[in-house]
């Protein structure tokens, strides 16, 4: 009993910002002065103002667009880099297996610097471009890692037998190791998409021009600018400051938490590593 009661307790910890943002967003004009009197303000009526005003113009709208190319696109492209990278680090017959592993993980504990990092991306002339928003964060060797030890947990009599039958490695990679390691990708797919999705430091760095903006840094000037007008270029003001900027979180976060529910039985499965035995 003790147990739940902790748990219900933490829960309604996590959910009470998100909720009391929901409201906020709702919130009619005329009622906001009211919000900070109460802890958690209820609206009286549901206006949906707020909404209507971070759309009216194509910033948000753009900014969506560009959050999700760069999620899906991203996505995509480090989970194929980071399997074709694993996969062979995995094989203990590789030549200078040790030394790559070395020079993987020495990333993790140190880095070119902000700097270096951004003479490199100008000097790829990537700058103002929307790939300047994935390449960078391409791999993440944390993720590597992972994946490689997974890799190591499937048996290797299983690769001989397939071997003898004239696969490659091609084959199977992406007809025997790729299926049988569905949980663990749908894993670091969520962590790669949420990544991507919530990246906002790269945009600030490389990004110049406001159309190829994504999602969070919109967010952010929101957040940090005195008026919404001046973010959003609407000329009259519908709902107040804060009812904009709560709707904008709302508008930024329900799409990344729509997918946790489909990833969610693969996530449970995915972080159980090691789980295959011969």
């Amino acid at each position: 009993m003790l147990i739940y009661l902790v748990l219900i307790i933490v829960a309604a910890v996590t959910l009470f910002p998100f909720l009391y943002v929901l409201l906020v967003s709702f919130t009619p004009l005329v009622e906001v002065p009211n919000v900070s009197k109460s802890i958690l303000y209820i609206p009286k009526q549901v206006d949906l103002s707020a909404y209507g005003q971070i759309f009216e113009t194509d910033t948000i709208p753009q900014a969506y667009k560009i959050s999700i190319f760069v999620t899906v696109v991203g996505t995509l492209l480090s989970l194929l880099v980071t399997v074709l990278t694993a996969y062979p680090l995995s094989r203990k017959n590789l030549p200078g297996r040790g030394i790559l592993l070395f020079m993987i993980v020495f990333t993790m504990l140190f880095n070119g610097g902000l700097i270096p990092t951004y003479l490199v991306v100008k000097s790829l002339r990537l700058i103002d471009k929307i790939w300047a928003l994935i390449i960078p964060s391409l791999v993440s060797a944390f993720n590597l890692i992972i994946i490689k030890n997974y890799f190591l947990t499937i048996p290797d009599s299983l690769e001989e037998s397939v071997k003898l039958d004239g696969a490659n490695d091609f084959v199977i990679l992406f007809k025997i190791m790729l299926p049988l390691s569905a949980p663990m990708l749908a894993t670091i797919a969520l962590f790669y998409a949420v990544g991507y999705w919530n990246a906002f430091f790269n945009a600030i760095l490389y990004i110049n021009n406001s159309n190829l903006y994504p999602l969070q840094v919109v967010l952010r000037q929101i957040l940090f600018s005195a008026s919404s007008n001046i973010v959003l270029d609407i000329e009259t003001t519908k709902a107040s400051l804060l009812t904009v900027r709560m709707a904008v979180i709302i508008v930024a976060t329900v799409p990344i938490l729509m997918v946790y529910p489909f990833l969610q039985k693969y996530f449970t499965q995915g972080i159980l590593l090691g789980s295959i035995k011969e």
